[in-house]
């Protein structure tokens, strides 16, 4: 996949923070509302946000998942589900060891975003770190070093799996620890089976005709992050805002990030014999697949990325939106990896938008300058 995921969307250095389905944790639905519609996928490269009032099919089906999150969260979360779960997990004993291995590999593979989630609560800190484990597992199934081996059979394992944590039935240590935290947070099983969805189609879909089928990808590798974690950090008891309008911040960060890893990896995506562009856009700018495997920066692809880098950033802004309504102890975080995610932008322009052969990053002194610079914002957001 479009290096990638949601493994890559928690590594500050990199960044952070619908199929239907049947489901015991569906909630009941609850009335569309215009206010809290997600930004528009149909959303063209250069059209103004406020263009943006029909949903597509591919909207719809994430808006469904998003209002019934939101749903969730309002609802108190039921005693008897809190109870399986402690039963379960404590089968397995020292269930903080399982917290501590998970938080050992938020430590390694994503610095800055573990120091970020010192700041939190010791509760909610800790299941961030079973999230995130375990969407690195699912990530590794396809983009790991036995990716060659997976089959949409294993996937399909792999969702059984979920189910059964989801029930009180873990089936390690790291399970567990996703088991307990899914337990005492409003956290619904949707998002999860989404993310496995964009396993599947990393399986075998290389192309995406319009920016419809790219959105709801986007949405499925790394929109999903944003809907488990918003539980967890919690919205500041002051927000005036809807709980639907933070959902929709959240799912606008991840869409923008991995809008940014697909910008910045055309090169990289092309030499694997993919192509993660909207052929359609293509085809109106003047250019083909075989400009993309040509890899030959033009007049016509500066053209058409900066259309696609101006879309990214409007996902940036209604993600930012949303930031100040977080918890305090979460916004520094959250800030601070889209931050340092929408500066991959700003690179790819400063290499004239040759994302061919050149990789645009964020280097270390403006890592280091951006982050206190978050802190003093989050902070002044409380």
């Amino acid at each position: 996949m479009a290096a990638s995921s949601s493994s890559a969307l928690w590594t500050a250095h990199h960044h952070l923070f619908l199929r239907p389905s049947n489901t015991t944790h569906r909630r009941r639905p609850v009335p569309p509302s215009a206010a809290v519609r997600p930004l528009a996928a149909s959303l063209v490269a250069t059209a103004p946000v406020a263009a943006a009032t029909r949903r597509t099919a591919a909207e719809e089906a994430v808006y469904e998942v998003v209002m019934r999150q939101a749903a969730l969260v309002e609802e108190a979360a039921a005693p008897t589900r809190r109870r399986w779960a402690e039963d379960a997990v404590a089968g397995w004993g020292l269930l903080a060891d399982a917290y501590d291995r998970c938080g050992e590999v938020c430590a390694e593979y994503a610095k800055t975003f573990y120091l970020g989630t010192q700041l939190m609560t010791a509760e909610r800190r800790k299941a961030v770190w079973a999230i995130y484990v375990w969407c690195r597992r699912t990530d590794e199934l396809v983009d790991g070093p036995n990716s060659s081996y997976i089959t949409p059979k294993a996937l399909d394992r792999w969702e059984k799996r979920l189910e059964d944590l989801f029930e009180g039935r873990p089936y390690d240590m790291y399970d567990a620890a996703l088991s307990d935290t899914v337990s005492k947070f409003p956290v619904d099983i949707q998002p999860f089976k989404d993310m496995i969805e964009g396993m599947r189609l990393d399986l075998w879909k290389s192309r995406y005709r319009s920016f419809d089928e790219l959105y709801l990808y986007c949405y499925y590798v790394a929109g999903t992050v944003g809907l488990m974690t918003v539980p967890v950090m919690g919205i500041a008891p002051d927000s005036k805002a809807s709980t639907e309008s933070v959902y929709n911040a959240a799912l606008a960060l991840g869409i923008a990030n991995q809008l940014t890893n697909i910008l910045r990896d055309v090169g990289e995506d092309s030499r694997r014999g993919r192509i993660y562009l909207p052929l359609d856009e293509l085809a109106e700018a003047g250019l083909t697949e075989d400009d993309i495997f040509r890899g030959k920066v033009t007049d016509k692809w500066r053209k058409f990325m900066k259309g696609q880098i101006h879309r990214a950033r409007l996902f940036f802004d209604e993600a930012e939106k949303g930031v100040v309504h977080l918890d305090s102890a979460s916004r520094w975080p959250v800030l601070a990896s889209l931050w340092l995610y929408r500066q991959i932008l700003d690179a790819i322009e400063a290499n004239d938008y040759d994302n061919f052969t050149k990789r645009a990053y964020v280097n270390k002194a403006k890592k280091l300058l951006s982050l206190p610079v978050a802190y003093a914002r989050a902070a002044v957001a409380s």
